[in-house]
């Protein structure tokens, strides 16, 4: 990393050239082979007009510089410049001012990761790499393009790497992180090919196999989703901190009801709803997959979801957090006043949308990414031409219209509880908590039972400055309500045909660049306001934040001798590089609940922690709270004696019912068949198995009984598994719970013509 500091020492070579001349040249053709742009590349030896092609062809470029010794050669589409020799990039222009303390950061032994290193790494990774469409792909480079300009998720992927880890198929946050490395690379080509992430993305989701065009937001939707589940960790009940930066309604909790989401939006989960994680026949497509019990009823599958007696009955749900929730997710206050008694009422249960729209009933206070999603801002481009007359339509506009209030009155009127009356009322939302960054997705296509239509209505936006704070609840955390834009992907063509590119800021010079598929070009800010946008990201917007950052440098830079050391997250420590608004230090990230290391982190945690000296964290510390202070890593003996023994319990428990369960299979006539419902097998097996670290509730039978006759029976094509007397009171006696369901057979007397008992059919038998 020192060596890119050097001043290339083959400069003196290069001839006088202006850009105007180059631009000319790039518009011409190989000299060699006769192949045109883009990339070709001009010798830039004293009089030699040499242009040639690159790697991608026939490399013509290089062949030259190495039969006639010429030294440095600029690639025509980029301005990149190339040195032969040293190979290796080289800078004409001067390098943004990096201060000078800095440098002497990255050879101490604590490994200083601030802002100021951030800029010094991502100056050597620009970023202005293109995407090859690998067939009607550009759906998928425009949207991978806005996510690699967004510093706070790019640089975790960079800077944060030993973190990028998951033992989930497909694996696709280490495509992800692959592709982002190779964006960023200091030897970057002209253009990656994202083979592997787009590999990994159709088997996530189907709907992305074959080479047909796809909607971007959908896309974003499934990758983000997907990287949430595979880098999501739980989080410890004890983490106070946590849970002052991240309350319960930004956070990936299990037990939410799947009548919360809209139907447009149960074919892509968002990560938040806690559904993704029930995967249910996917999960078991690869691996270890067969069930130790046969489903009875295959095709009559339950969707994995929890009644709502298993929701008071199972084991306290866990909560999870990722970094793509710590970065895009927000949250909705769903509210409805009474006309009447003007009783205002959070978290009206009324209708079956996440989020409320005009003319839609709401949901309670509920997650909500505040994110590419239908349920935010979708309604409201669709709505313009008839909401709106004028020149122009703001994105402040569509703001308004969305957050307006939705009268309650004739068929749909409120039933308030003070009242004990219908009522006329109004309902409306409020932003609770605003996300780092805000993907805004504004639904320009619309699909009828015959046909599908574009709305092409341009919709201007700020670069700079949208504020959100007249959308504010007052319960709202949210100290800063503006925010800057980062990249806009846009839209261009009909809704039975088009192709998208993407307008993205570079984060280092300040410049916006339009990237269209392979091709990456400068351009000008007018050219991104005039764009029609599709898909918005915003970044919070504060000057203090930066002021933050350079107060520690400067600590750091003054080299106080110290008598302790501490330890703070890799993960935290990225946040406040790249947040405004980084919350308390969460050094519960690589602490168990007891304050040690977990056994299972302890040999990759150099990859979750960095060394600060003792003014540096006393700064931080006493600035942001949480914690809790680290001076030594250990491993914790605690978790270490709870791993075997849980192991040894799931060791006996799978053991047993492998025992009990051949002796059953082994028994020819059994006169007593118990039934056990599947849903909680699946949890149980999971545990047994390892996949889940938390053992399952209560057996809960009440989805496959029904009661006849004062009888409770199996209900009708019920989701269920057969398992014997022993089995079940083995199970039992460690669970607890119920019903008990019997499926019995019944023996006839002997037949005078026949000698033995003749095996009737179970009377209950399940279809």
């Amino acid at each position: 990393m020192t060596d890119n500091g050097d001043l290339c020492p083959h400069l003196d070579s290069i001839g006088e050239v202006t850009k105007e001349e180059l631009i000319q040249k790039s518009t011409g053709t190989c000299q060699s082979c006769g192949v045109g742009g883009p990339n070709l590349w001009a010798c830039l030896q004293c009089d030699c007009p040499y242009v040639g092609c690159g790697e991608s062809y026939s490399d013509h470029s290089t062949i030259h510089a190495q039969a006639k010794k010429h030294n440095l050669t600029v690639n025509l589409t980029t301005f990149r410049v190339w040195c032969y020799v040293c190979e290796r990039e080289v800078f004409l222009e001067p390098k943004p001012v990096i201060p000078v303390s800095l440098a002497h950061f990255v050879g101490e032994c604590w490994h200083f990761s601030l802002y100021s290193l951030f800029c010094l790494i991502l100056y050597i990774f620009s970023g202005l790499t293109g995407m090859k469409n690998i067939g009607n792909s550009c759906y998928m480079n425009a949207a991978l393009q806005a996510l690699s300009n967004c510093p706070s998720l790019t640089q975790f992927f960079l800077d944060c790497s030993g973190l990028v880890r998951t033992d989930k198929k497909p694996a696709l946050c280490k495509s992800y992180q692959k592709l982002i490395s190779e964006l960023w690379h200091k030897k970057r080509p002209s253009y990656v090919v994202p083979t592997s992430l787009f590999h990994g993305i159709k088997l996530v989701n189907p709907m992305f196999r074959g080479y047909a065009q796809q909607d971007t937001q959908e896309f974003l939707r499934c990758l983000m989703d997907q990287l949430h589940e595979e880098l999501k960790e739980p989080l410890n009940d004890c983490s106070g901190a946590i849970s002052d930066v991240l309350p319960d309604h930004n956070l990936d909790n299990r037990n939410h009801v799947d009548g919360d989401r809209s139907p447009s939006e149960d074919e892509f989960l968002s990560c938040d709803s806690g559904s993704g994680s029930e995967r249910g026949d996917g999960e078991r497509a690869g691996g270890e997959a067969e069930l130790l019990i046969q489903d009875e009823c295959v095709g009559v599958r339950g969707n994995g979801g929890i009644s709502e007696k298993e929701s008071t009955k199972k084991k306290k749900q866990s909560r999870f957090r990722s970094v793509i929730s710590d970065i895009f997710d927000g949250s909705i206050l769903s509210l409805v006043q009474c006309l009447t008694c003007d009783r205002v009422r959070k978290g009206c249960n009324d209708g079956n949308h996440m989020l409320p729209r005009a003319g839609h009933g709401g949901s309670n206070n509920t997650t909500a990414r505040i994110k590419v999603t239908p349920s935010f801002f979708a309604f409201v481009v669709s709505c313009i031409p008839s909401w709106f007359w004028g020149p122009m339509v703001t994105l402040e506009d569509c703001l308004a219209a969305f957050f307006a209030a939705d009268e309650l009155k004739g068929d749909n009127m409120y039933s308030c509880e003070r009242c004990k009356k219908l009522r006329n009322g109004v309902k409306y939302c409020k932003v609770l908590r605003l996300p780092e960054i805000l993907c805004i997705h504004l639904k320009r296509f619309r699909h009828e039972v015959m046909y599908s239509f574009k709305i092409n209505s341009h919709v201007s936006f700020p670069l700079e400055g949208l504020a959100l704070k007249p959308f504010l609840a007052k319960e709202s955390p949210s100290q800063i309500t503006t925010y800057d834009l980062l990249s806009v992907i846009c839209h261009h063509g009909t809704a039975g045909s088009g192709h998208y590119i993407a307008y993205c800021q570079n984060v280092i010079n300040g410049q916006w660049y339009e990237f269209d598929d392979q091709y990456v070009t400068e351009v000008h800010e007018t050219v991104v306001q005039n764009a029609e946008a599709y898909v918005l990201f915003y970044r919070k917007s504060s000057d203090e934040s930066v002021r933050e950052r350079q107060k520690v440098v400067a600590l750091a830079n003054l080299k106080e001798p110290s008598l302790l050391q501490f330890y703070i997250s890799r993960e935290w420590l990225n946040k406040f590089n790249t947040f405004t608004e980084p919350g308390p230090i969460t050094n519960q990230n690589f602490l168990c609940q007891h304050g040690g290391i977990p056994p299972t982190k302890y040999h990759y945690v150099d990859d979750l922690v960095v060394i600060l000296p003792q003014n540096v964290w006393e700064y931080l510390y006493n600035r942001f709270g949480g914690g809790p202070a680290v001076n030594h890593l250990y491993v914790c003996a605690i978790c270490q004696v709870e791993i075997e023994t849980l192991a040894k319990r799931r060791k006996l428990e799978i053991d047993t019912f492998i025992k009990l369960n051949k002796e059953f299979q082994a028994e020819e006539a059994p006169t007593v068949i118990l039934c056990i419902s599947m849903q909680w097998f699946r949890e149980w097996e999971n545990f047994v198995k390892g996949k889940d670290n938390e053992p399952p509730g209560p057996i809960d039978n009440s989805k496959i009984a029904v009661m006849k006759g004062g009888h409770i029976q199996l209900k009708q094509g019920a989701d269920y598994g057969q398992i014997s007397e022993e089995t079940w009171q083995y199970l039992l006696s460690i669970y607890g719970g119920g019903p008990e369901i019997a499926v019995r057979q019944t023996i006839s007397p002997p037949d005078n013509d026949t000698h033995g008992e003749r095996k009737i059919e179970a009377e209950t038998r399940a279809l």
